[in-house]
């Protein structure tokens, strides 16, 4: 079968990445896009590009109907569904195929066979491969869920059959919650899938994520490519993954590969898959978990540690090809890390980030897969995840020095991204030392985690860099005049003051002429020798020893803001410099204390008070949907609410008016 053109019913980093492969393999893409992404890079860069609906995903990479129509008036012989959206959608498949289409992924019975998780579990059964205890059955009384709930015992898990990223899921330590939270994950499952059925199953507490990558063609042959660790999760979403997977024990490690392939070849399946486990260090065993029917997004750490491109071998198979390789061959070299770059900030209980991104210098010597560019606009319409950021060394500790050193030169602005916190997690020794587990993030941050401030020097070098993105280019003839706005006659040292927002107290700028000297409020007197800023790089001496720190410099809408390298990673620092400080003061810009804004963009999904209401700061008075996740916004200050500019179902933009409060006066 011959492939010309296949169809990526997807968008962003997966799409690019599709693109890649079919690129390689000689084959033209085609790009479908909502409205909201019609100038996003990876429909430029495809071969054909075609609209088809609104931004909402339902209106537009839900719509099967759209993407059908679409094949067909761009010629597309086959359907790459990506990861996410429909890609495990077995209704979809099968629609591809009804169509006279390739779907480039497994049969549609694998794909629904595997998508009920009970259903996965009684084959996970039937093919030897060891599953966790609890209860899987078709009665889904309330009087049999809880006399199982009694004889599996506390701590267990209340899940959804056709759940998946935590949704439709509900711890319970206590039985006397088992009722609650029977309701509470069969409600969810309904409106998350359209599917009640919850089973039950024992809670491992300090387990973790290991999972086997495996591939199968049309001709029976199967082959794993190794396993990933993937335990590093915030509310059941994975942050970092790793492959191989650091210290199993050799014979569980070999175990777990021959499951995973045990079962995929016992359900036929064809093309790139995943076999999900839990392992439980305790006890020394591992349980199935569920399997995924599709490319994974981790994928391209088990790319790195096998040589073998992955989408380019679904493509293969999709056209009948038969695996060219035996398990033999396979060999795994050395370490791969990936972190996911998430348009989020950690320093805000995650709340998601929206807006343009107006500067994106990543590291330029490791892999990049990403579904932005510099103007690029981030919406609230899809997952919050942007880029991923793959490094490859010999070994565990060198793969985590190289994330480290990449992840310290990666600038971004516009909008905040999640960086540091994953720096964070990679520096702690918990996970250097492979202590982590599922949930164990509250262990890593226990009084929760907050950004590194910035050092003195860090403060001062930032200001450097401020200073000499401000002097005129060498070519002037005016830069004997000194490097800024002059505040002394022509041919003395010039001076400048520089205010953190805010800080009354500015920082002092001297220039003698052989360097640049600054004082900190109440710390110390720095002075650079040589300093230089070009190329996205600061350059200098201090006290005789040289420095070179990753810099950028740009522009904020009342301040500049210096992304510096720093030694607790890149670091954002704000600076006003004198007219910025007279335009802010003469602004009056008041505080709004009595009024709600949205944070973001996002749809009003539920508000909780009414005119003549009295509330309290903190209070919840609406929620807001956006990137998938739903956000409570708190009320700013004691009042009573006097008015309410919008309603459930309203889609509204960053900074917009919500409700408006009469503050209640102290005594």
């Amino acid at each position: 079968m011959s492939l010309a053109r296949v169809l990526i019913a997807n968008r962003g980093e997966i799409a690019r990445r599709i693109q890649r492969a079919c690129r390689k393999l000689g084959i033209e893409s085609v790009a479908v896009f909502s409205e909201a992404d019609r100038d996003a890079p990876f429909v430029a860069e495809a071969d054909h590009a075609v609209c088809i609906g609104g931004a909402a995903a339902a209106e537009s990479y839900l719509d099967t109907a759209a993407i059908l129509a679409a094949a067909r008036a761009t010629g597309a012989g086959a359907v790459h569904p990506g990861y996410g959206f429909l890609s495990e959608n077995a209704g979809f498949a099968a629609a591809v195929e009804a169509a006279g289409l390739v779907f480039v992924g497994p049969d549609p019975r694998a794909i629904a066979r595997m998508g009920s998780k009970i259903a996965a579990k009684a084959a996970a059964e039937a093919a030897d491969v060891p599953v966790l205890p609890g209860y899987r059955g078709d009665d889904q009384s309330d009087a049999r869920l809880l006399a199982e709930a009694q004889a599996l015992g506390t701590p267990f898990l209340v899940k959804a059959s056709a759940g998946g990223g935590g949704r439709g899921m509900r711890l319970v330590t206590d039985l006397r919650d088992a009722p609650e939270a029977i309701a509470a994950a069969r409600a969810e499952a309904q409106g998350a899938f359209g599917d009640p059925t919850v089973f039950l199953e024992r809670y491992a507490p300090r387990a973790r994520h290991v999972e086997v990558q495996v591939l199968g063609d049309s001709h029976g042959t199967v082959l794993h490519l190794g396993e990933r660790d993937c335990s590093l999760q915030r509310n059941h979403q994975k942050l970092i993954e790793e492959a191989p997977a650091p210290g199993l024990p050799p014979s569980l490690r070999d175990d777990m590969r021959a499951a995973a392939v045990r079962l995929a070849r016992a359900i036929g399946y064809r093309s790139a898959g995943t076999v999900e486990y839990l392992y439980d260090p305790e006890r020394g065993e591992y349980y199935f978990l569920e399997m995924n029917t599709r490319l994974q997004v981790e994928h391209p750490v088990t790319e790195a540690i096998t040589g073998i491109d992955l989408v380019e071998w679904q493509l293969r198979i999709a056209r009948g090809e038969a695996l060219d390789l035996a398990q033999s061959d396979i060999r795994l070299d050395g370490h791969a890390i990936e972190i996911r770059v998430a348009a989020e900030n950690p320093a805000e209980n995650f709340r998601p980030e929206t807006g343009r991104i107006t500067l994106w210098s990543p590291p330029g010597d490791v892999r990049l897969d990403s579904g932005v560019a510099e103007g690029s606009v981030i919406g609230h319409h899809y997952d919050s995840m942007i880029a991923k950021l793959i490094v490859h060394a010999p070994d565990r500790a060198g793969a985590i020095r190289k994330a480290v050193a990449a992840l310290d030169r990666f600038a971004v602005g516009g909008i905040r991204l999640n960086l540091s916190y994953q720096r964070a997690l990679l520096t702690h020794p918990d996970f250097q030392a492979c202590r982590h587990h599922t949930s164990c993030l509250p262990e890593l941050f226990p009084d929760g985690w907050t950004p590194p401030a910035p050092a003195d020097r860090d403060m001062a070098l930032a200001t450097v860099a401020l200073c000499r993105h401000l002097a005129p280019p060498p070519a002037s003839p005016w830069q004997s005049l000194g490097a800024w706005r002059l505040t002394a006659p022509a041919g003395r040292a010039g001076a400048a003051s520089f205010w953190e927002p805010s800080d009354d107290a500015p920082i002092r700028v001297s220039d003698a002429g052989a360097g640049l000297t600054v004082r900190l409020p109440d710390g110390p007197e720095i002075t650079t020798e040589a300093a230089t800023l070009g190329d996205g790089c600061l350059s200098g001496r201090i006290d005789g020893a040289p420095f070179a720190r990753a810099a950028h410099v740009e522009r904020a809408q009342d301040h500049w803001q210096v992304h510096l390298q720093t030694p607790g990673g890149m670091t954002v620092i704000a600076l006003r410099d004198l007219e910025d400080r007279h335009l802010v003061r003469s602004a009056g810009a008041t505080t709004g204390a009595d009024m709600l804004l949205a944070p973001m963009p996002g749809a009003v999904t539920e508000i909780r008070v009414a005119p003549g209401d009295r509330v309290s700061a903190g209070d919840t008075l609406v929620v807001l949907e956006a990137m998938k996740l739903l956000q409570s916004l708190p009320a700013p200050t004691t009042g009573v609410v006097s008015e309410i500019y919008c309603a459930p179902g309203d889609t509204v933009a960053g900074n917009t008016p919500l409700i408006k409060l009469d503050p209640e006066e102290q005594t």
